[in-house]
C-alpha cells in the first residue's frame, strides 16, 4: 500500500501531524529514476528541532543544486508516530517522495549533539536497515555523518561507515561524486571506503586499529592500508563565495527557530576555553557585508519570514556590524520585518548598537558572563570585567529594559563554592544597580534571570584535560545557589545534570562505548535529550555490563601526553596550543582575542590566503 495511503488512517491520531506530511514551499522533487545519487539527510530529532539547524538548509540546497542527485528530509518520529508505524508496518520515509529510507543510496546524519546518538540507531531499525556498519554489505544504505559532534565520533564507529570533518560545503560534493563513480563502476564498499580516506575531511573509522593499556586508557591508534595516519577537517576558504540557499523550506507548524538565518561568520576572536565551537570553527572567516545583505533580503523575499536573524558565534565581533546593521535596519523598518541580534558581547555592546537593536527587536536582552567572578572568568578566558557587565546593563536599564537574563556555568575548571556564591552574588548586584537609576523605567521592577548550565569538557578545547564534576558536587552546587538567593527580583534556572554527565561521556568517549550505546537502545533509551524520556540508571546498567564506568570517561581528569581517542583527527588547533591555554587556565591568566595578539593557535595554517593571516 502506498505510504501516504495508510498515513491518512491515523496521522490525525498523532500529535502535530504537520511533521509527518512534508509538500512544504520551497521543498525540492525530483525524479527517483532521472538522479544517480538518492541522499537522505536526517536528523536525529523531531521535526521542529531539524527544520531549525542551520546546516540542514545549507546542505538540503547544496545536494540538489547537482542534476545527479536528490537530497530528501527525514526527522525522528515522536513516540506515537513511531508506535502507528510499527503497528502499520511503515518503514521511516523522506518528507519530499514519501519513498523508504532503506531505497536510498546514501544516508546522511548530523551530529549536534551527544545525546541524540541513540535516535540514529532508533532511525535506523524504523527503516529496516541493520545498525551495525559491518553487516551492510555493498554500497547502498551507506551511513555517513558530519556536525560538531564528529570532534569525536569514536562512540559510533560500529554505526557509521564515513564521518565528515569540518565544513561539509567544501568536502561533502567531493564524496558524493565519489560514491556516483563507485555505483557506475560497481565498486565495492571497501574499495570505496579506502578511496574516500584520501578526501580531505573524510574519516572511514574502519581503517584504523586502535589499542588499549591496562588502565583502560588508549595506547594507539594505527591507520590501516592507505588511510592518513591524520585526517585533517575540511575548511571554507572564502565565506562570500561559498554555497548559501537563496531560499529555506517553509514549514507548516512552528519550529524552534522560525525564521530567515543568515550566516554573518564562521569562526571566533574571543578563545573562551570552555568553547568547543570556538576553537573547531577556527579561524575566523567573514562574509561580505553587500553578500550578507542580498542573502537577508533574498531569504525575506522567498520565504515570506517576518524574522532575519544574523547567526554567528559572537555577531557584536563582526567588524562591518554597524554599516551592515545601518543597511539592514532600513530594510526591516520599511517592510516591517523583525531583526534578531544573539550572540552579543557583553564587552562591546554599547548605546548606539542598543538604539539599533530597540528598532527591530522588542524582547529582552540576554548576556553571557559565563561565571560570577573575576577570578572564574580569567580562569575561561572570557575577557570580561564585572563594570562590563555593570556598564552593558545599565545601558540596558536606561535604554528602557527592565529585564535581562544571564548565562552561566557550573562546574567549571577550579570553581569553588564561593565561585558559585558568586553568580548570585552579581545578580544580586545587578538589581541593585537598576534600583538605584535615576533613568530607569518609572513603576516597574527588574527581573534578572540566572540561567545555569552545566559544564561538559568538550575534545579540542584546553579543558579536555579537565575532569567533570562528579553528579553530587554538581547537584550540591545548584541546590546552594538556590538558596543563596534573597531576592524575589532573580529567577534561578539551572540544567538537569544527568544529562550532562551523559554528555561528558559520550564527548571523551572512545569506541568501546559503541557498545554501552546499542545496549542501551535496546533498553529503551533514546530521545535521550528530552527530559521525559531520559532514563539515567538505564546507560548506568548499560555501562556497567560492558565494563565500563561514567567516572573513568566523565570525571577523571587526563594525563598531559594522554593519547585522546580523537589524537588522530586534526581541527587546525594545536595541541600545544591547547597544553598552553590549560596551563595559563591553571594560573588564572588570560590570552588576548585575535584580533588584539596572534596567540599562535596553528588555525592559520589551513589558510590558503597570503600571509595566511586568521584577522586581517
Amino acid at each position: 500500500m502506498n505510504i501516504k495511503k495508510q498515513l491518512d488512517e491515523f496521522l490525525l491520531e498523532v500529535q502535530k501531524p504537520g511533521r509527518y506530511v512534508g509538500g512544504e514551499v520551497n521543498s525540492i522533487y525530483k525524479n527517483a529514476n532521472e538522479v544517480d545519487v538518492r541522499f537522505a539527510f536526517c536528523f536525529p530529532d523531531t521535526y521542529e528541532v531539524g527544520m531549525s539547524h542551520l546546516g540542514m538548509k545549507i546542505l538540503y540546497g547544496l545536494l540538489n543544486s547537482k542534476d545527479y542527485c536528490w537530497c530528501e528530509r527525514v526527522f525522528a518520529p515522536w513516540m506515537d508516530m513511531e508506535q502507528k508505524m510499527r503497528e502499520n508496518n511503515i518503514k521511516l520515509y523522506g518528507l519530499e517522495s514519501f519513498d523508504e529510507l532503506c531505497d536510498f543510496d546514501i544516508i546522511g546524519f548530523t551530529l549536534q549533539y551527544e545525546l541524540s546518538y541513540t535516535n540514529i540507531l532508533n532511525m535506523l531499525d524504523l527503516s529496516g536497515i541493520d545498525v551495525f556498519a559491518k553487516n551492510r554489505e555493498g554500497l547502498k544504505n551507506l551511513v555517513i555523518a558530519g556536525g560538531p559532534c564528529t570532534c569525536n565520533p569514536e562512540p559510533l564507529v560500529d554505526f557509521v561507515d564515513v564521518f565528515m570533518l569540518g565544513e561539509g560545503e567544501e568536502n561533502l560534493i567531493e564524496f558524493v561524486e565519489l560514491y556516483r563513480k563507485a555505483k557506475q563502476e560497481n565498486w565495492s564498499k571497501e574499495k570505496l571506503l579506502e578511496e574516500a580516506s584520501h578526501i580531505q575531511g573524510v574519516y572511514v573509522p574502519s581503517l584504523y586499529d586502535v589499542s588499549y593499556n591496562e588502565d583502560g586508557t588508549v595506547k594507539e591508534i594505527k591507520a590501516l592500508k592507505s588511510a592518513p595516519q591524520t585526517v585533517k577537517k575540511a575548511i571554507i576558504q572564502d565565506m562570500s563565495k561559498t554555497y548559501y540557499p537563496k531560499d529555506f523550506v517553509v514549514p507548516y507548524i512552528d519550529t524552534v527557530h522560525d525564521r530567515a538565518i543568515v550566516e554573518v561568520m564562521r569562526g571566533c576572536i574571543r578563545g573562551c576555553r570552555f568553547c568547543q565551537a570556538g576553537f573547531i570553527y577556527r579561524p575566523l572567516r567573514e562574509k561580505n557585508p553587500d553578500v550578507l545583505c542580498s542573502q537577508g533580503k533574498s531569504l525575506c523575499e522567498t520565504t515570506g519570514y517576518e524574522e532575519i536573524s544574523l547567526s554567528s558565534l559572537s555577531t557584536s565581533d563582526y567588524s562591518g556590524i554597524a554599516d551592515l546593521l545601518d543597511e539592514l535596519i532600513d530594510y526591516s523598518v520599511e517592510n516591517k520585518v523583525n531583526l534578531s541580534l544573539p550572540s552579543l558581547r557583553i564587552d562591546n555592546f554599547s548605546e548606539d548598537l542598543l538604539e539599533k537593536v530597540k528598532k527591530v527587536r522588542k524582547t529582552g536582552l540576554t548576556f553571557a558572563p559565563e561565571a560570577g567572578t573575576q577570578r572564574m572568568r580569567d580562569v575561561i578566558n572570557k575577557n570580561i570585567t564585572k563594570e562590563d557587565i555593570f556598564s552593558s546593563c545599565k545601558i540596558a536599564f536606561e535604554g528602557g529594559y527592565t529585564s535581562v537574563k544571564l548565562y552561566f556555568m557550573l562546574g567549571l575548571p577550579t570553581e569553588t563554592m564561593e565561585d558559585c556564591e558568586g553568580i548570585i552574588d552579581l545578580a544580586q548586584e545587578i538589581v541593585g544597580l537598576y534600583n538605584h537609576l535615576e533613568n530607569r523605567v518609572k513603576g516597574k521592577s527588574v527581573n534578572v534571570t540566572v540561567s545555569v548550565s552545566t559544564f561538559v569538557p568538550k575534545p579540542f578545547t584546553p579543558f579536555q584535560w579537565f575532569g567533570q564534576d562528579d553528579l553530587e558536587t554538581i547537584i550540591k552546587k545548584q541546590y546552594h545557589m538556590k538558596d543563596y538567593i534573597t531576592s524575589k527580583k532573580i529567577s534561578f534556572k539551572y540544567h538537569a545534570s544527568k544529562t550532562s554527565v551523559l554528555e561528558a561521556v559520550f564527548a571523551r568517549g572512545d569506541r568501546r562505548l559503541s557498545q554501552v550505546m546499542y545496549k542501551a537502545w535496546k533498553k529503551g533509551c533514546y530521545f535521550d535529550s528530552w527530559d521525559e524520556h531520559f532514563y539515567f540508571d538505564k546507560w548506568l546498567e548499560a555501562l556497567e555490563e560492558c565494563g565500563l564506568t561514567v567516572e573513568f570517561y566523565a570525571n577523571r581528569h587526563r594525563e598531559i601526553g594522554e593519547v585522546f581517542p580523537w589524537s588522530h583527527l586534526d581541527y587546525g588547533v594545536s595541541e600545544a596550543f591547547l597544553r598552553r591555554e590549560w596551563e595559563k587556565a591553571l594560573n588564572s591568566t588570560t590570552t588576548p582575542n585575535c584580533r588584539e595578539q596572534c596567540s599562535g593557535c596553528g588555525a592559520n595554517k589551513l589558510l590558503e590566503r597570503k600571509g595566511g593571516k586568521c584577522v586581517e
